[in-house]
């Protein structure tokens, strides 16, 4: 089967930077709907778009078509006293780029430096301003069932819904970390 809007697609995949160096292998590969969801980079689609099981491609995706372009203004320095304990560089915080400001979307902030008073997050993605290279192999193309497409997402296998934060409301089951690329 070819891979078109509203099939299943299962790829494995190799991330690296644009240097060649490792970034991400996958150990389970990489399951989205296709045909415009969200649910992969509109780039990886548009390569693996008609393609069979089988089909193996390299390309390399600029900051602008992966995560964005690295953005100064959401890092952010806060007080510590905001802050639980323990407290350890790496921990991630979800918030608003701006105190008080309900109508923005949350992001997902990473505590990059701690100091005696002061704690500093960022919430660009810690991808953000580089160039991606992907080697994929399409492994299984499927047609999408009826509740994937209203869904507008791919279910895992046994029965595992792949979801993410977003869906968690209207699925009414839990947030989980999202195999596919965002």
């Amino acid at each position: 089967m070819k891979i078109a809007k509203d099939t299943v697609v299962s790829v494995a995949y190799k991330l690296s930077d644009a240097q060649g160096n490792l970034i991400e292998e996958s150990d389970e590969p990489m399951v989205y709907l296709h045909g415009g969801y969200d649910g992969t980079f509109p780039k990886i689609e548009e390569a693996l778009d008609g393609k069979e099981p089988g089909f193996e491609t390299q390309l390399q995706l600029e900051p602008q078509d992966a995560f964005g372009e690295y953005d100064p203004e959401l890092v952010k320095i806060e007080p510590r006293s905001r802050f639980p304990e323990p407290l350890e560089v790496g921990m991630q915080f979800e918030g608003t780029p701006e105190e008080g400001d309900e109508d923005l979307d949350t992001l997902i902030y990473t505590v990059t430096d701690v100091a005696e008073d002061k704690v500093v997050l960022d919430g660009n993605h810690p991808l953000a301003g580089m160039a991606l290279r992907f080697a994929l192999t399409v492994r299984e193309v499927r047609e999408a069932t009826e509740d994937e497409i209203e869904h507008e997402h791919a279910h895992g296998a046994d029965g595992l819904e792949v979801v993410d934060e977003d869906d968690e409301e209207e699925d009414g089951g839990e947030a989980g970390s999202k195999p596919t690329l965002h």
